[in-house]
Parts: structure tokens; C-alpha cells; sequence
């Protein structure tokens, strides 16, 4: 009877060297203990088999394994084979204990822009997963359809019309491996294309600003007033970056008659929109406000993650293309990736699973929302806050000149909070307003009492 793998032993790397085979090889096995490639306790292959892979005899193979017993470098016993004998291992040179930890180190987190990590539905994705791969067609694991999988564009098409009112068919949707990545493409598209500037919002992600400029375009701010970005005026641009559900960081939807404008100016010069539907699905007094794709579809991409309702490590995001737009895109995207996860999250989203995860989450973080509104009302009356009607962070207007003083307090604290000067474009014209973006969905359910009270004390 042929041997079983078990008895096999580990695939070995040796390069015998040397004079003659019995001696290199032993040579090669005694470095490769000595180096810790080989474990103590490793078992190694029968003669049989490395004398096989090796392409030499068998007996030297047994010879080299009888002398490197005989050094005390490997044991042999019945019925356990050859192993790597357990030798002393040298201690290594006792290393300076680490510093303790400086005051104003993160214990606490309110940076915007995550989701409570905690709460990912691992039970209800595992589900998901195992019902998906059951079903999957073996073609699904192979490079595919550059859009992505079918079943995912197909079950997105669904959810986007219910839920946002996004119209589309699944041959308009490409996947893509979150939002930067689909802006990235959708720069390098534009560059090409022969645009050379992409106006953005005066507030927003220097991180999304810094990618869009490495694929050569260029970013203009637009004008920012109390009642959001202004799309009025947009003379001489021909593609746009807005936030319209609910602005990031400022936390305003883009109001009806702005929304009209920017579509109108779409129509007029044949410009393009493309739209990040940030916070979309989490709006807490009102309906959610639909997205503005459905006012244009020829002239609006619309961009949408599983970052915030689900966890960015799952880099899934979408695009949903004009057809005038999607041949280029789907060129530049190369073929798709992550299959599998593609395929769990349509099983998760047809299932209803997504749905009833999203109406927990919205629960549960118009709960936080509530508790922050209400502490910050209590324990700081002197500051504002706004933006309050959707998403997972507010924004936390302060005193004139004491943003940086209340940050530098924040971090003495353990508490880790961002500024709004941090996501103010260079060339804005609009006045800077001191405030912190405190964002609530970060901190675990457990901390998220103690993460309340760091900020409350530190606020003026």
C-alpha cells in the first residue's frame, strides 16, 4: 500500500552542497536546524520521499539522517519517524520594557468616517456566506464579468431603486473595492477624457482630494455658506465631486433648488456629477433624501459603499454609470476581485438580512446621536452642534480661536477627535469656523458612556 501523506512529513527547501551528496545533504539539513527553518518537533520526511523529490538514492538520504542523529541534531523512534530534536533555544537579549504610556494617548475614539466594528452581523454574514458559496457556479471563481458578479449588480439594481431611489439596470453597475478605488478610476477616466480639473466641495476628505490630484486633475473648491455647497455658479467646470445626501463633514443636505442647479448645469454643458452618497441610508427625523441620480441618470455617477453599514474592511463599493460612461470605466477597472464576498453580500442584501441589519443600526446610532445631543446640551451650552439629521458624526461648533486648544486637551485626555480645519480645502474663500467633527459611530456599545464623558470634559 502506497504511503499516506500524513507519513510524508513537511515539503523541504535543500540545496545540497559540497563534495559528495551524503555530505551536502547533511550539511543542508544541520543549517536549515540551526537557522530555524526546522521547528523543534518538526517531522521530516521518510527517506522514501525527500530521496524521491531530491532525485538521489534513498540510502543516502537515510545515511544523512543517521548522522545528524548521531550529532544529537535529529531523534528517530518507531513509529514516529525522524524529527527535529528539541534543543535549548538562546535567549534573545533582553529587550528595554516599553515606554509606559504619555498622557494624551488614545484610549477613546471619535474620528469620523467608521462604524461601530462590534457590530458587524458576523452570524448573519457567515449565513450568507455558506448559502452563497453553495449556490455559486463553479465559473464564479474565475475572472468574470469586469463589472463584478452578476447576482451582486442584480440584487444592488433592486436595493438602490427601493431604498435610494437610484435608477438602473445591473449592466450599468460596476463593483469596485470601496469608494476610493471607484473615484480613482473615475479620475483617471476624466483625465483622459482631457479634463484637467474636478470642482469639490470647500469641506471635505484631504484623502479624496490628494487621489483625485495624483490621477492629474486638478481640485477647485466651491463656495460653502450656512445653507451648504453652492451650485449656482459653476462656470468653466465640467465635472463636479459632491456629497448631496448629507455633506462630509458639514452634515447639510444639499438643498432642492442647489440640487436643481447643479442638474440644470449637467444638461446644459454635458457636465458630469458624480455624487458620493455619504450617510445616505442614515437619516434619523426624516425621510431619507433620495439620491440625485434619480433626477439625471445620463449625467450623474453614483457612488455607494458597504463601508458605513456594514465595515470597510470588506472593500466593497459600486458605481452606477451613465452608459456614455461605463465602456471607458469598465476598461480601466481590469478584472474584478473578492468573488467570494461579492457573492455573500448579494445572498445578504436578497435575503433581507441587509435590510434588517441597516434598521438596527439606525436605531442604535440615533440612540448615541440622542445621548451626545443631549450631553452636549447639558454639560457644554456654550457650543452649537449641527448636523445632527443624518450620519454617524455631528459637527461641534466652538468659541472663536479655540479649536487647536480644545484638541490639545482632547488628546491629554486619551481622546482621539478631529478638527474642522483639517478637512477645509487650501483655496476655500469661506470663512473658517472653529468646531470639531465628533464622530458616534466609532466606539463599541461598551464604550461608548466613557468616550461621552472624555469629550464633555474637555469641551469649553
Amino acid at each position: 500500500m502506497a504511503e499516506s501523506w500524513a507519513t510524508f512529513g513537511v515539503d523541504l527547501h535543500l540545496e545540497p552542497t559540497g563534495p559528495g551528496l551524503r555530505r551536502g545533504l547533511t550539511d543542508a539539513l544541520r543549517e536549515a536546524v540551526r537557522g530555524g527553518r526546522l521547528a523543534p518537533g518538526t517531522r521530516l520526511p521518510s527517506s522514501r520521499s525527500l530521496a524521491a523529490d531530491l532525485g538521489i538514492a534513498r540510502n543516502t538520504v537515510a545515511d544523512a539522517y543517521a548522522d545528524l542523529v548521531a550529532e544529537g541534531w535529529l531523534t528517530a523512534r518507531q513509529g514516529s519517524g525522524t524529527r527535529v530534536a528539541e534543543r535549548a533555544v538562546p535567549r534573545p537579549p533582553d529587550r528595554p520594557a516599553p515606554h509606559p504610556r504619555r498622557p494624551g494617548r488614545p484610549a477613546y475614539s471619535l474620528v469620523a468616517g467608521t462604524p461601530d466594528l462590534a457590530s458587524f452581523p458576523r452570524t448573519e454574514w457567515l449565513k450568507a456566506a455558506r448559502r452563497a458559496l453553495t449556490a455559486a457556479p463553479n465559473d464564479a471563481l474565475g475572472y468574470g464579468d469586469p463589472r463584478g458578479r452578476v447576482e451582486l449588480r442584480t440584487a444592488l439594481a433592486a436595493y438602490l431603486s427601493r431604498a435610494r431611489g437610484v435608477r438602473t439596470t445591473p449592466d450599468r453597475i460596476v463593483i469596485c473595492s470601496g469608494f476610493a478605488r471607484g473615484l480613482r478610476l473615475l479620475g483617471e477616466v476624466l483625465h483622459a477624457r482631457g479634463l484637467r480639473t474636478l470642482a469639490v466641495e470647500s469641506y471635505g476628505l484631504d484623502v479624496h482630494r490628494d487621489l483625485v490630484e495624483r490621477t492629474g486633475l486638478r481640485t477647485i473648491p466651491l463656495p460653502f455658506d450656512e445653507l451648504g455647497t453652492r451650485t449656482e455658479d459653476m462656470a468653466g467646470v465640467r465635472a463636479v465631486l459632491l456629497t448631496p445626501a448629507h455633506q462630509f463633514p458639514m452634515g447639510v443636505a444639499l438643498r432642492p433648488e442647489r440640487r436643481a442647479a447643479v442638474v440644470d448645469w449637467a444638461r446644459r454643458t454635458d457636465g458630469l456629477i458624480l455624487e458620493d452618497d455619504y450617510d445616505g441610508e442614515f437619516r434619523y427625523d426624516r425621510q431619507p433624501v433620495g439620491a440625485l441620480q434619480d433626477l439625471d441618470p445620463e449625467h450623474v455617477v453614483y457612488l455607494g459603499t458597504a463601508s458605513k453599514s456594514l465595515a470597510p474592511g470588506l472593500r466593497l463599493g459600486w458605481m452606477v454609470l451613465p452608459p456614455s460612461l461605463a465602456p471607458e470605466v469598465v476598461a480601466a477597472r481590469g478584472a474584478s476581485t473578492g468573488v467570494l464576498d461579492q457573492l455573500t453580500l448579494a445572498e445578504f442584501i436578497t435575503s433581507g438580512a441587509y435590510d434588517r441589519h441597516v434598521r438596527a443600526a439606525r436605531q442604535r446610532y440615533r440612540r448615541r446621536r440622542d445621548a451626545l445631543v443631549a450631553a452636549l446640551a447639558d454639560r457644554a451650552p456654550d457650543v452649537r452642534v449641527t448636523g445632527i439629521a443624518a450620519g454617524l458624526h455631528v459637527v461641534v461648533q466652538l468659541p472663536p480661536g479655540t479649536e487647536e486648544s480644545v484638541i490639545r486637551a482632547a488628546a491629554w485626555q486619551g481622546l482621539a477627535v478631529q478638527g474642522l480645519a483639517g478637512f477645509r480645502h487650501d483655496l476655500a474663500t469661506t470663512e473658517p469656523l472653529d468646531a470639531l467633527v465628533v464622530g458616534y459611530g466609532t466606539p463599541s456599545d461598551h464604550a461608548w458612556a466613557g468616550t461621552l464623558e472624555a469629550l464633555c470634559r474637555v469641551l469649553p
